[in-house]
């Protein structure tokens, strides 16, 4: 038996906007300085990658990223100081929440194996 776990992050109108997903198109973003380059990497459709983006942007309301014109293929974009202070602290709660769970799920576990030996 084991344990697996999926934390989202939901808002006010009840639609998830953080999860494992949204920071690893941020950690993308962040190697590829590109939305476009990482939804790629991804293997997610651009439209995809933005909306991932803007619903999370709309939800914390801060801005995550600056985008820049120029250059050879006139995008660019970087994580802002925010967003990067932002995946840390999530890197955080993931940790914490995840280790958390994995101690009551032992606890859980030795429980029903003794429920089982019983019968």
């Amino acid at each position: 038996m084991e344990l697996d776990t999926k934390l989202y992050v939901i808002g006010s109108d009840g639609k998830k906007f953080m999860g494992i997903g949204v920071l690893w198109l941020l950690e993308e973003i962040d190697k590829s300085k590109s939305l476009r380059a990482a939804s790629i990497n991804m293997g997610l459709s651009y439209s995809k990658a933005y909306q991932m983006l803007k619903r999370l942007e709309e939800s914390v309301g801060k801005p995550f990223l600056e985008r820049k014109r120029g250059g050879a293929n006139r995008e660019g974009a970087e994580l802002t100081p925010f967003a990067r202070e932002y995946m840390e602290i999530y890197r955080d709660f993931q940790r914490d929440a995840k280790a958390a769970a994995e101690k009551e799920f032992v606890i859980f576990r030795d429980r029903v194996e003794n429920l089982i030996k019983e019968d």
